[in-house]
């Protein structure tokens, strides 16, 4: 079994209404999605972690490699029309969400595509769903809704107007995210913040339970 189905990917168009964004159930099969979940860190804190070294369970691992892959790259600049330099690809996991996070935003303009691959089991939660939405405004406003299901894949194109978020969620949410950056300066600038905001996070979780410590 692939680890991703690229085929998948390639078969569904890219929607530009308002933003150019394509959305796939299924990108990761059932079978490996199990697998990379329960591979998948216990992660005891909000925000973004970069995913390097080791110490991941080896279904996790798996994906994460088919993520990083060159054939993912060329199947993504193809999506998209935009060459990706491999040196630029960031990618990072969160393991749990926080009441406060899912304010609608467009992404910073050093990413150029961002993606994510959500493996959770049967999400029934109202909150948590990303919402890929028309204004910065309103959360109702919504172009399409991708709940945080095993596999399912969200992908888009960073501009002014890429306005997503959800509405609020508190508990596990396990996604990795893939972000092509501009350059690979911004890729490592980014892998060092995310990186140094975790273990601050670790040494003290509760002093970023609130909007004012927020570092990701």
């Amino acid at each position: 079994m692939d680890t991703i189905d690229l085929d998948a990917f390639a078969r569904v168009p890219v929607s530009r209404d308002p933003f150019e964004h394509i959305v796939v159930s299924g990108f990761v099969p059932g079978q490996v999605a199990a697998a990379a979940r329960a591979g998948f860190p216990d992660i005891g804190c909000g925000g973004l972690i970069p995913v390097s070294g080791s110490g991941y369970g080896e279904g996790f691992m798996r994906l994460i490699e088919a993520l990083r892959s060159e054939s993912m790259r060329q199947a993504f600049e193809a999506k998209f029309g935009v060459a990706l330099d491999p040196r630029s690809l960031l990618v990072t996991m969160r393991g749990r969400c926080r009441r406060y996070d899912g304010q609608i935003h467009t992404d910073s303009e050093s990413k150029v595509v961002t993606a994510l691959v959500y493996l959770d089991d049967d999400w029934r939660a109202d909150g948590g769903r990303l919402r890929l939405l028309r204004s910065a405004d309103d959360i109702e406003d919504v172009v399409a809704e991708v709940p945080p299901g095993p596999g399912t894949l969200v992908a888009f194109r960073r501009s002014d107007n890429s306005f997503h978020g959800h509405k609020p969620y508190e508990g596990v949410r396990r996604v990795v995210m893939l972000n092509w950056m501009v350059d690979a300066r911004a890729a490592g600038r980014e892998r060092r913040r995310h990186a140094l905001s975790a273990g601050i996070k670790r040494l003290a979780p509760a002093a970023f339970d609130t909007r004012a410590g927020l570092l990701s």
